[in-house]
C-alpha cells in the first residue's frame, strides 16, 4: 500500500477517502481538466444522435466547445468550435443540422463539413492569405460499439488500447445494435468524482435505495474489473425479478447473446474518466459525465434498447426509466450532501468499508492521472519521480 504525505496529513491509498480539497479545490479541478479530461479519451455521445450529413451536436470537453458532426460522405468529424478569424464561437445551438456548411456569424468565414475554409470575405485583398492554411482545427475522434469518444491530446493514447479492449467485455450485449430510447439530463450539485464513487459501491443501497434493494441482493456484488480504467462487476437479481424496472419484469427482448447466469444479473462498470455502463438482460443504461465546475456535474443518462425492437414497438422503455429516474435522483441527493460535507474544515479522510474497494480503486486511477500536475507545493499525489507538468489555470 502506497502512502502520500503533505505536512502532518497521511493518506493510504485504498483505505481512506481522498482529502476534501480533491472535491472542492479549484486548483485540483484545473489540474483534472488538463491531466484527465484533456488527455484521456472521453465519451461524448452516440453515433445515432447524428445520422445524416450535416447533423451535429456540441460537446464540452475540458471547458472546450467541440463541434461533432457527420460530413457529406457519412464520416464523423470533430472540430474546435472556434473560427480561424478572430476566434469566434461558430455554432451556438447545442445540436441541429447544418446546411452543408459551417458559417461564422461574425464575419461570414465559411467552412465545409470537412472543416475546409471555402469563403473568407475580402481576404483576397490580403497579401499571401491562403484558405488552405486556415481550416478548422480538428479534434481526434474515434468510435466503438456506437459510442463517440474525443481526445484533446496532441498524441492520444491508441484508442484500441485505451478504450476498445475494455468494450470486448460487453460483446454479448451487442451494444452496436442499440439505440437510445430515452434520455434525461441531470444537473448534480456534486464533484464528478463523488458521482463515480457513489456509482461504484452499494454500501449505501439499503438506506438510500429501498426500491433498488427490493430487486437485487445488494450484498451480492462480485467485481471482475478491480484496478485500472475499467472498474466493476455484477449484482444478482432477486428471485422472480427479471430486470430492474418499475414492475421487476423485463421491458424488452433479451439483448444480443446474453444468457445463462447473466439473465439473473445486472453488471455495473465505470470507464475512466466519465462513463458508466449498466448492463441489464433487456436494456443498457449509460451515464456520461460532464464536469461544469468543482462542485457541479452534468450527467446525461441514456436508456439503450435494440433499434429493431424499438422500431417494432416491442419495448417498454418507460418501465426502466421510471425505476432508474427515481434511483438516480436518490443518488444525486446524497452526492450533493457529500459535496456539502467535504468542503468543511472539519472533514478528514475517513476509513472505507470492505464494500468500497471500487471507489478506492477509482481514487487510485485519479491520482495516477494527476501525478505531477498539481500546482507547486502540493505533493499529495506525487507518486513518481518525474518533472512537474505545467498547465494554464483559468
Amino acid at each position: 500500500m502506497q502512502e502520500f504525505r503533505k505536512t502532518t496529513e497521511t493518506f493510504a491509498v485504498g483505505s481512506l477517502t481522498l482529502p476534501g480539497r480533491y472535491y472542492s479545490d479549484e486548483d485540483v479541478f484545473a489540474a483534472e481538466r488538463e491531466a484527465v479530461f484533456a488527455r484521456h479519451w472521453t465519451c461524448v455521445g452516440r453515433e445515432d444522435e447524428i445520422t445524416d450529413a450535416g447533423d451535429f451536436f456540441l460537446a464540452c470537453l475540458a471547458q472546450e466547445s467541440v463541434i461533432v458532426l457527420r460530413d457529406e460522405q457519412g464520416a464523423l468529424r470533430a472540430f474546435y468550435n472556434v473560427c480561424r478569424h478572430r476566434g469566434t464561437a461558430i455554432c451556438t445551438r447545442p445540436s441541429g443540422t447544418l446546411p452543408g456548411t459551417i458559417r461564422c456569424p461574425y464575419h461570414g468565414w465559411t467552412y465545409d463539413l470537412a472543416g475546409h475554409l471555402t469563403v473568407a470575405p475580402h481576404m483576397d485583398e490580403v497579401a499571401d492569405f491562403k484558405k488552405e492554411m486556415n481550416h478548422l482545427h480538428p479534434v481526434p475522434l474515434a468510435t466503438t460499439n456506437g459510442f463517440i469518444f474525443l481526445s484533446l491530446a496532441e498524441q492520444p493514447e491508441p484508442f484500441a488500447q485505451a478504450i476498445v479492449q475494455h468494450f470486448a467485455r460487453f460483446e454479448r450485449w451487442a451494444l452496436g445494435d442499440l439505440k437510445s430510447a430515452r434520455r434525461i439530463d441531470y444537473d448534480v450539485a456534486a464533484n464528478w468524482k463523488i458521482i463515480v464513487e457513489n456509482y461504484s459501491e452499494c454500501y449505501h443501497c439499503s438506506l438510500v435505495h429501498p426500491g433498488f434493494s427490493r430487486n437485487v441482493y445488494y450484498r451480492s456484488g462480485h467485481n471482475d474489473a478491480f484496478d485500472g480504467p475499467l472498474l466493476g462487476g455484477y449484482m444478482e437479481l432477486k428471485k422472480d425479478v427479471g430486470s430492474l424496472t418499475r414492475t421487476g419484469a423485463r421491458c424488452g427482448p433479451i439483448l444480443g447473446g446474453v444468457g445463462g447466469e447473466d439473465l439473473a444479473r445486472v453488471y455495473f462498470y465505470a470507464l475512466f474518466p466519465n462513463m458508466t455502463i449498466s448492463l441489464h438482460p433487456d436494456y443498457v443504461m449509460v451515464f456520461v459525465l460532464q464536469p461544469v465546475d468543482v462542485g457541479r456535474t452534468l450527467v446525461r443518462c441514456d436508456w439503450l434498447f435494440p433499434a429493431a425492437a424499438l422500431a417494432a414497438d416491442a419495448c417498454k422503455p418507460d418501465e426502466a426509466v421510471a425505476f432508474w429516474d427515481r434511483t438516480n435522483r436518490e443518488d444525486w441527493e446524497v452526492c450533493s450532501l457529500v459535496q456539502r460535507g467535504v468542503r468543511s474544515r472539519s472533514y478528514r479522510p475517513s476509513p472505507m468499508s470492505n464494500t468500497e474497494s471500487l471507489p478506492a480503486a477509482f481514487n487510485r486511477e485519479v491520482l495516477r492521472a494527476l501525478d505531477g500536475w498539481l500546482p507547486q507545493g502540493d505533493v499529495f499525489c506525487s507518486t513518481a519521480r518525474r518533472p512537474r507538468k505545467t498547465f494554464p489555470i483559468a
